[in-house]
Parts: C-alpha cells; sequence; structure tokens
C-alpha cells in the first residue's frame, strides 16, 4: 500500500473479528515501533504483547476492546528519558498504527489515564515505567467512514501565528 492511502484508510477500530492475528504480522508492527526516531537517541519504550482473553478483558477500558485477539501496551522509561520518553512513545506508537494499518489490521489507541496503577499491577510493570496507553489490534470488523476535519488554512500559518501563506 503506498503510504498515502495509509494514511487515508487509518481508522479508530472498535469491532474486531475473533480472528488471531499471525506472529509475524505481531513481529512486523513491533519492528515499526523499534526503528521509530526518539529524544537523543534513548528508545525510552517497553511494548507489552497480550494475547491472553482474560488479560486483554481486563484491559480493555470499554467492553468493546475486549473482542480484540491482541492488545499491545505502550510504557514509557522516565529514567531513560525524563523530558521526552511520552512524546517518543507517541511517536513510536503512531508507528504501530500505520504499520497495522498497512497490513489491513485495525487500531485504537487508548489512553490510560487513572488506571496506571491497575495497568502495573496487573503486568508486573516496574516503577521507572509510566503507562501511556493500550491498543487493541485486531482484523476491523467495521469500516468507519472519514471525519470531516479542518481545512489547511485553519490549521496552518506561515512565519507567525495568523500569517497565511503567501
Amino acid at each position: 500500500m503506498k503510504f498515502e492511502e495509509v494514511l487515508e484508510k487509518r481508522r479508530s477500530i472498535r469491532k474486531y473479528k475473533d480472528t488471531p492475528i499471525p506472529k509475524e504480522n505481531i513481529l512486523k508492527i513491533l519492528e515499526a515501533a523499534r526503528i521509530a526516531p526518539s529524544a537523543g537517541h534513548r528508545q525510552p519504550w517497553h511494548f507489552i504483547v497480550v494475547e491472553d482473553k482474560e488479560t486483554i478483558k481486563k484491559l480493555a477500558k470499554q467492553g468493546w476492546a475486549a473482542e480484540a485477539p491482541v492488545m499491545i501496551v505502550g510504557l514509557a522509561d522516565q529514567a531513560a528519558s525524563p523530558n521526552w520518553c511520552i512524546n517518543d512513545l507517541g511517536i513510536a506508537f503512531e508507528h504501530i498504527v500505520l504499520a497495522a494499518t498497512n497490513l489491513g489490521l485495525g487500531t485504537c489507541w487508548m489512553g490510560q489515564v487513572g488506571r496506571e496503577e491497575l495497568v502495573k499491577d496487573l503486568l508486573g510493570i516496574p516503577d521507572n515505567f509510566k503507562v501511556i496507553a493500550v491498543m487493541p489490534l485486531g482484523v476491523p470488523d467495521e469500516t468507519p467512514s472519514p471525519k470531516e476535519r479542518k481545512n489547511m488554512e485553519t490549521i496552518v500559518s506561515w512565519e507567525k501565528y495568523g500569517y497565511k501563506s503567501p
């Protein structure tokens, strides 16, 4: 798939088929995260791949997420990069989203505000890691329509805020 197609096809998927994801595809997706850029090349991330149905149910913030055959938990290593670990994890997680889309799989980024201790206890996560998000991964069982986006003039200024393109 061409890069522009991947960008256009990416959607937040909230309904998944009960189809196992081959480990080979999971590894391709994780490779995309592994090669993501990071501040100072610190690579302050760790990913936990969960395939156990009961654990996925406990991680699922919403009921629909429990349907996914895989859940990827994104952790930011605060000791490795105190100032930039969250941004870096965000970049790596977006690489996961795009790689999954390219393979015909669906994802939905789910923040974990207020659930960090639950996730840490459930998965045995060390203190230096911050739980940033969990991401269901699976074969989509829906095709959401594209959402309306702001136009370019609304979100871009040239040289100074509010200046339009020359």
